[in-house]
């Protein structure tokens, strides 16, 4: 029995065991079903998600800014923004004029006036909010407006000339050469005379392109690149999105703005005259250092360094290696061949006619302790040579570029006079349709009008005085010439600001090239034309550097919503700021240090006795430059057009590593030494960016921006503490072995 109910057992529990099977794939089927309804479900709510991912990526930014209000052009121009751009102006006039007076390298301010300015405006408005007084929110337009009134007073830094064509008029960039330095063509830096010639040259671009801003922004599109990225960045900094990122940017900034004015403090301790301190470190070796191959310690060139494009640095180097690596070693050999030997430092029939600037790291015995000097001799000739080769080939291309443009648009106006038609016979639209971007910006940018009686007649008041004021302040620079140049002026301030918006350059220092030789020669020596050239070329750059700065000032406001009138105005008063500021500071720099612009010192101001060179090589030919100088400047100067011609015609993959001509042109006067802060910078870049992109392209520019914010902001105190006399308790210097055991011997010896 037992044996039977085991039997039955096993048997209805086979039975069972069966059933049971049957019924867990049935289950699992329905799981499997189930499972496969889930994931499609979640499939489907995932491409449901990234599709509305996509249409809020494609949102037009406009449409995110529908609901705000846009302000009236009057209260775009707030007490607070104009207080702001005040500040932001003098700390940014310092930055350029340290710039300008050392390497002349400028780089673009746009976006850190966009970053600064609202950081500021933002602590004001939460300090007011938090004490409950707010009565008005920080808008993009105000930002705008801060930025352009900004840009247009630092600007002034630059195109005022004071570390070029103004300077280069001084006794003391004219003593470091014999040629045309009697006292018909050198004038001497006065307050008065230069704020005075600022107020009458620097506003008269703003005039000349007023009426043709709807066709350089809406009709022709140009994309100005400085002014468009600003503004993407002054829209993101106001959305929800924008200003997280904008905190954390501003964070960095303040963060390496800090780090820079902390490291200019520390290194001042350490400097107690030109040939003591971090700055004269011979990181590369001593024998490096005497061809000024050496790392300067300079947060602010690092800076510049990320800024600039890895091209620029590049070239920069470049230039340095052949000049002083390769060229200055091997004239320095021809003493007595190709120039008379025993010749004084001055002398532009030296070495210095073939090379710009020279350091020799040299023995004198003064009270009889070893010191080491720094003697640099001027000469800017194979320089000059390598800028306006540049300067000219770009000058014509753009020339061309607009004239082809003007042609072609002419004959597509023609061919436009029908209607196309499509395959079914059916016309078709004869321009794509506009978005609804284009359309809300076009109709703010439209709205308020700038009447053209005001721009005119702007420009005829504005060109009177000037004519009438010009001659009393330059009697060299006679009537007529102004004349002249006024009437070709704004065909210059057009093709610049053409070129601008299409290339992002601005060849201001070409067309003040252009006007020096024109003037200079048609005025001639003995009449005082060099200064003549100078003045000319003064107010040349300042007509077509403000036009361009204007235009690309409107292409800002185009995309931010900021009135056309609030921008001309801001403009107005920025450039009335940059009258008045610029010329301080630089007062402050040539008062505080008496070096300015010898070479060799901290501040040798090179472009100021390269563009003097340019106005003797305009006056006086090429008769009196040493032996084979001129053969150099031919090389350079078709070298240049053939790197050009190279860059356009083998295409990008290959132009993106042909050097810039421009680019180095520089080294070969100021030294090497500035072109290997900027290749650590560079460095730096490529590093991060290898690392982490998205993070490298998000903070790189706020923390190269805190670089050269804070260095140029340390040169505020540093002036002061100059002009009170105020001497770094240590020097430090570096010798050589030998050197060393000299000093050594003496101090023990001096000491028993």
């Amino acid at each position: 029995m037992g044996t039977e109910e085991n039997g039955n057992g096993r048997l209805e529990g086979g039975v069972t065991n069966h059933e049971a099977a049957i019924e867990e794939e049935e289950e699992e089927e329905e799981m499997e079903e189930m499972s496969q309804l889930s994931h499609r479900r979640k499939k489907g709510k995932k491409e449901t998600t990234e599709e509305g991912r996509e249409e809020e990526e494609t949102v037009p930014i406009e449409k995110v800014f529908e609901g705000k209000e846009v302000p009236p052009w009057r209260e775009q121009l707030t007490f607070r923004a104009l207080a702001v751009a005040a500040f932001l102006a003098i700390m940014f006039s310092f930055i350029v004029m340290k710039l300008g007076l050392t390497t002349g390298i400028v780089p673009s301010l746009n976006i850190a006036a966009g970053l600064l300015g609202f950081f500021f405006v933002r602590l004001w408005t939460k300090a007011l909010q938090m004490t409950g007084c707010l009565q008005k929110p920080f808008t993009r337009q105000e930002n705008t407006v801060i930025q352009t009134c900004v840009v247009a007073a630092s600007g002034i830094a630059f195109s005022g000339g004071f570390g070029s064509y103004l300077f280069g008029m001084s006794g003391r960039i004219a003593g470091q050469a014999t040629e045309d330095n009697d006292a018909q063509n050198i004038k001497d830096p006065r307050l008065g005379w230069i704020i005075g010639f600022l107020f009458v040259v620097s506003f008269l671009g703003l005039f000349s392109l007023v009426p043709l801003r709807k066709i350089m922004i809406i009709d022709y599109k140009l994309i100005y690149p400085s002014g468009t990225a600003t503004a993407f960045l002054i829209n993101g900094f106001h959305t929800p999105q924008g200003a997280k990122l904008a905190k954390k940017q501003v964070r960095t900034l303040g963060k390496f703005f800090t780090f820079s004015f902390l490291w200019g403090f520390f290194q001042w301790f350490y400097s107690s005259n030109d040939q003591c301190g971090f700055q004269v470190f011979p990181s590369l070796g001593l024998q490096a250092y005497k061809n000024t191959f050496y790392f300067n310690f300079s947060a602010a060139y690092v800076g510049v360094g990320m800024i600039c494009p890895y091209i620029v640095n590049i070239s920069v180097l470049l230039g340095a290696i052949l000049s002083w690596g390769i060229m200055w070693p091997l004239i320095g050999k021809k003493e007595g061949s190709w120039y008379p030997p025993g010749l004084g430092l001055g002398d532009l029939h030296g070495l210095q006619g073939y090379r710009v600037a020279i350091r020799d790291y040299c023995n004198l015995s003064l009270k009889p302790v070893l010191k080491f000097m720094f003697s640099s001799i001027l000469q800017v000739f194979i320089a000059i040579a390598l800028i306006l080769g540049d300067g000219l080939y770009n000058f014509i291309k753009v020339l061309s570029r607009v004239i082809f443009s003007f042609i072609s648009m002419a004959r597509s106006k023609g061919s436009r006079s029908t209607l196309p038609i499509s395959d079914d016979d059916r016309p078709t639209a004869a321009t794509p349709p506009i978005s609804f971007d284009d359309r809300r910006r076009t109709e703010f940018f439209i709205k308020d009008q700038i009447p053209k009686r005001i721009a005119f007649g702007g420009y005829v008041a504005i060109a009177a005085i000037s004519i009438a004021t010009l001659p009393h302040i330059f009697p060299q620079l006679k009537w007529y010439f102004v004349l002249l140049a006024y009437i070709f002026a704004p065909v210059l301030a057009f093709c610049n600001a053409y070129g601008c918006g299409l290339t992002d350059w601005s060849l201001a220092s070409a067309y003040g090239k252009l006007a020096i030789f024109l003037f200079g020669a048609w005025a001639g020596a003995s009449n005082g034309g060099v200064i003549a050239g100078l003045a000319a070329c003064g107010v040349m750059m300042s007509i077509v550097s403000t036009a361009s700065d204007l235009m690309q000032d409107f292409k800002t406001g185009y995309l931010t919503l900021a009135s056309p009138r609030s921008m001309f105005v801001s403009q107005i008063i920025g450039t009335a700021m940059g009258c008045v500021i610029a010329p301080c500071v630089f007062w402050l720099f040539y008062k505080a240090f008496d070096d300015l612009g010898l070479s060799g010192s901290e501040y040798p101001a090179p472009y100021a006795s390269i563009y003097r060179g340019i106005a003797i090589l305009g006056v006086d030919g090429f008769s009196s430059l040493p032996k084979h100088c001129l053969t150099f400047c031919y090389v350079f100067f078709a070298a240049a057009i053939l790197i050009n011609l190279g860059r356009d015609f083998s295409g990008k993959k290959v132009a993106r590593f042909i050097p810039l001509p421009m680019a180095m042109a520089i080294p070969f006067y100021i030294g090497a030494y500035f072109c290997i802060d900027m290749c650590v910078g560079s460095l730096i870049l490529f590093v991060w960016e290898t690392v982490n992109k998205a993070q490298a392209d998000a903070f790189a520019p706020a923390v190269a921006s805190g670089l050269i914010c804070g260095d140029g902001i340390w040169t505020l105190p540093q002036s002061v503490l100059a002009i009170a006399k105020v001497k770094p308790p240590i020097c430090m210097k570096f010798l050589s072995r030998q050197v060393n055991d000299k000093v050594d011997a003496f101090i023990s010896a001096t000491l028993s």
